[in-house]
């Protein structure tokens, strides 16, 4: 049996880890890979593996995915975290070059394995797992979608206001990092 740590790293009674950061997109089709590339950039802020999740909280483990595009199966993988945060380019245009907002469940699904999105996974593991993490999506406005892995100029300022922008806003201020979910 595996034992759990009783730090904020590992919840004992739920056994959910604090967090994870899943990156969607295709690092081979210019823009589509603003969510691979931020995820990079978190590796190499924090090679230990670990971040602060809050203002005035204490630093917590995170686990990171790459994914082409959202499957049925990750509600299974978003389930035993107790924060979840999507990181995907857009060609929708941001005012700030990015927006960062809450998840909220769809309260349903699709069945093509290409069209499933954050809300859609969050809706699956609330249903299929009863577990509901705090899910936020990082969505960054993209211009270049044909393959290459150059990005362009715009999309990557915008990459940077939106990785700079993590870490300097509280997310979810009132909440601690510890409260069991």
């Amino acid at each position: 049996m595996k034992s759990e740590k009783t730090d904020i790293n590992n919840n004992p009674e739920t056994g959910r880890k604090p967090l994870l950061l899943i990156g969607i997109g295709n690092d081979s089709r210019a823009d589509d890979g603003l969510g691979w590339v931020f995820l990079d950039r978190i590796k190499e802020r924090f090679p230990a593996g670990k971040m602060p999740l809050h203002s005035g909280a204490g630093q917590v483990e995170f686990d990171i995915e790459y994914r082409y595009q959202l499957q049925v199966e990750d509600a299974a993988l978003i389930c035993r975290y107790r924060n979840v945060v999507f990181i995907d380019a857009t060609e929708e245009v941001h005012d700030e070059g990015f927006a960062i907002r809450e998840c909220e469940s769809s309260g349903t699904y699709h069945f093509s394995s290409h069209i499933q999105g954050p809300e859609s996974i969050l809706y699956l593991s609330d249903v299929l797992f009863g577990q509901t993490p705090e899910t936020h999506i990082v969505s960054i406005s993209g211009y270049e979608w044909e393959l290459g892995v150059e990005m362009c100029k715009r999309a990557e300022e915008n990459l940077d206001k939106a990785f700079n922008a993590f870490f300097n806003r509280q997310l979810k201020p009132e909440r601690n990092v510890n409260q069991l979910n």
